[in-house]
Order: C-alpha cells, then sequence, then structure tokens
C-alpha cells in the first residue's frame, strides 16, 4: 500500500502541474494574443510571465506530492524534483533553436525550484519546518 500511494504522490503532482500549466497558457493566449503569435520568440514579458507561471505549478505538484505522501513526504518531493528536473532538461534539448536558450536554462533550474518550494511549503502548514 506505500509503494502504491509513493506512486499516486508522484502522479498527482505531476498531473497537477500539467494540468495548471495548460490551463494558464490557455488563459494567456487569450488575455494576451500578440504573446501565442510570437509563441516562437518569447520576447520581453511573456519570457517572465512563462517562468513565473511554470513556478508556481510546480510549486502546487511539489504541495500536492507532499500532501498525498504524509509518510515521507521531502523524500516524494524531492524524487518529484528529480523528475521533472529530467523532463525539464529533455525539453530543453527538443526546444533547442526554438526558444531562447537562456529561457529554457531557467525552466530547467526554475521547476525543480518550484516543486521543492511548494513541498516545503506543505511541511511548513503541518508545523515540521
Amino acid at each position: 500500500m506505500v509503494v502504491l500511494r509513493a506512486f499516486l504522490a508522484l502522479a498527482a503532482g505531476l498531473a497537477v502541474s500539467a494540468a495548471l500549466i495548460a490551463l494558464l497558457d490557455a488563459w494567456l493566449r487569450r488575455r494576451v494574443p500578440e504573446w501565442s503569435d510570437q509563441a516562437k520568440k518569447l520576447v520581453g514579458n511573456a519570457i517572465f510571465v512563462n517562468l513565473a507561471a511554470s513556478f508556481l505549478a510546480a510549486a502546487a505538484g511539489g504541495y500536492t506530492t507532499a500532501w498525498i505522501a504524509a509518510h515521507a513526504p521531502m523524500q516524494h518531493v524531492l524524487a518529484l524534483g528529480v523528475i521533472v528536473l529530467v523532463l525539464a532538461a529533455v525539453s530543453a534539448m527538443q526546444a533547442r533553436g526554438k526558444l531562447p536558450i537562456a529561457y529554457a536554462l531557467a525552466l530547467v533550474v526554475v521547476t525543480p525550484l518550484g516543486v521543492l518550494a511548494g513541498g516545503l511549503l506543505r511541511l511548513r502548514v503541518l508545523g515540521i519546518l
């Protein structure tokens, strides 16, 4: 049962992060349509808004993982951070030439930090930190 709960905690954290990114992306495309026209360029404010949204979505995923994995929340958050780091690195390599390199590298750093921040926030809420 512990293994199943661990798997569910990681899967839920990834799902929450992915769902929030998709929702925020759709919302931003409606609110600021000129950014979606420049999707291949990503200039100025679009970069910072996307980085902030990615951080917040990753934090929500980390919080969710720590919440579900009540028996060892930090270990699960760290595992999710590694998974997100690997996925962000693979994504950055696939986007080579399509996105600014600084933005792709920033995502590799920002998303795992977001996962960690969300997990630490959950521990703070629990009174562990």
